[in-house]
């Protein structure tokens, strides 16, 4: 059996970037909270504690004081901002640059559409970090768009600006941008620029994983695919790998592995989210290889 991990696969440069900081910080601090998961991925977030990251909600950050608090890669909305400095809260901001920028964009053009009297779609999930950093900008007003049944919620005669959540499918987007085009040439018997402005704004980091994935997917007779069961991401790429390989597994970890999956003349793939460690894929891929002799025997 041939076990490979896919070199593209593992965290993103914001996510990277955020636990960084963590690791960092917790070297001279014997506390710091992370407001919510750093990373969406339970077996990352558990080594992370034992070294002393407290994960707190929302309302735990309301009752805090005098300490320091860690912002994810995902982003925040401003009133996380305001309450950091009402309650002497340090902030050690991890955001992503890449989210940092959409946030800046979502705003300038909340502000043109309210003197337009227009709206902003978001395609995301609702709830998701990154959204409700994203919505924040809008003073709640955005319309979160995921489902087709979402699309009831916007107005087809008024202005419409699109935006994504940066770890969206691509594919997903555009098929929702020509859903809404549609939508406003049945309305409005034609579509112009004024009425309808679409900004793919999902990360290229993470978009260009598809393409990659697709391949190693078909490179391989059986694909593990290691990521948290609450990653966005994960979900997304795991399609990728499905859609072109049938063999493709979702697993969290290594003991999710079921051996009448393999053979023992397979080409095992392993690869994972943009959320997923690299130690987890190699604790994956060591699993793997000590199946091996088991599954010869089996064979004979």
């Amino acid at each position: 059996m041939e076990v490979t991990i896919d070199k593209n696969s593992g965290y993103c440069f914001g996510v990277e970037f955020a636990i960084k900081m963590a690791e960092d910080e917790m070297e001279s601090s014997d506390r710091l909270y992370c407001l919510g998961d750093i990373v969406h991925n339970d077996m990352e977030v558990k080594r992370l504690s034992e070294k002393g990251l407290i994960v707190i909600d929302r309302d735990q950050l309301q009752e805090l004081n005098d300490c320091k608090v860690l912002i994810r890669a995902h982003g925040e909305p401003p009133e996380t901002y305001r309450t950091a400095i009402e309650n002497n809260i340090e902030l050690i901001d991890a955001s992503c640059p890449v989210v940092l920028k959409l946030q800046h964009r979502v705003k300038t053009a909340f502000d043109k559409m309210e003197k337009e009297n227009g709206q902003i779609v978001i395609y995301g999930k609702k709830g998701h970090a990154e959204v409700i950093g994203l919505t924040g900008q809008t003073l709640e007003k955005a319309i979160v768009v995921m489902e087709d049944k979402d699309l009831e919620k916007i107005d087809f005669a008024k202005p419409v600006t699109l935006f994504s959540q940066t770890t969206k499918s691509t594919k997903g987007f555009y098929e929702l941008k020509s859903k809404i085009e549609e939508k406003i040439k049945n309305e409005k018997g034609i579509l112009n620029e004024l009425d309808f402005n679409a900004n793919d704004s999902i990360c290229r980091q993470v978009s260009n994983r598809e393409p990659q994935l697709a391949n190693f997917a078909k490179e391989n007779d059986i694909i593990i695919f290691v990521s948290g069961k609450k990653s966005s991401n994960g979900k997304a790429l795991f399609q990728v790998c499905k859609g072109v390989n049938e063999r493709s597994y979702f697993v969290e970890n290594e003991t999710e592995i079921d051996p009448i999956w393999l053979n023992s003349n397979d080409r095992v793939g392993i690869c994972g989210a943009t959320s997923t460690p690299m130690w987890l894929m190699e604790q994956v891929m060591k699993h793997l290889k000590s199946m091996e002799e088991n599954l010869i025997l089996e064979n004979n």
